[in-house]
């Protein structure tokens, strides 16, 4: 499940609850999305903040790490794995083109949505210096299981 921020051509905002990013363009162009405001269907989505919980103890672990005060390195470990799995949930993975992506949207040739990525640290500064904001999330390597 995926929940976008949306707004309609009236300004009002709203959330859609939608089971992936293929059912919300689905449902887009099919014009089954109503402003609960006006009634108007032409709807788009718009940037959200980044959000996620998965339970309280998590919530506190990751409160504790951020305070300094991580039981253990298991702790912080369990924290990155329930963000990295947050980021690959609902994020499109655009690889290399991170910075020509960002830019994109920035400037109106594509459509605003969570994406991620990698860039250089040339690109971090083009970035910085057109006002776009990224944040780097350390993405610990997931240990695979072995029958």
């Amino acid at each position: 499940m995926i929940v976008f921020d949306l707004e309609c051509n009236c300004g009002y905002t709203f959330e859609g609850w939608f089971q992936d990013r293929q059912d919300f363009d689905n449902q887009l162009t099919a014009l089954f999305l109503v402003c609960p405001e006006c009634g108007g269907r032409d709807i788009r989505k718009i940037l959200s903040p980044i959000r996620a919980q998965s339970s309280v103890s998590a919530l506190e672990k990751t409160l504790h790490i951020k305070a300094g005060k991580a039981e253990s390195q298991t702790d912080a470990i369990e924290t990155l794995e329930i963000i990295q799995e947050f980021v690959e949930n609902n994020f499109e993975d655009v690889g290399t083109e991170l910075a020509t992506e960002s830019l994109k949207m920035h400037y109106g040739v594509k459509e605003p949505r969570n994406i991620r990525g990698v860039t250089t640290e040339l690109e971090e500064k083009k970035l910085r210096e057109e006002g776009i904001n990224i944040i780097k999330i350390p993405m610990p390597v997931k240990s695979k299981d072995v029958n």
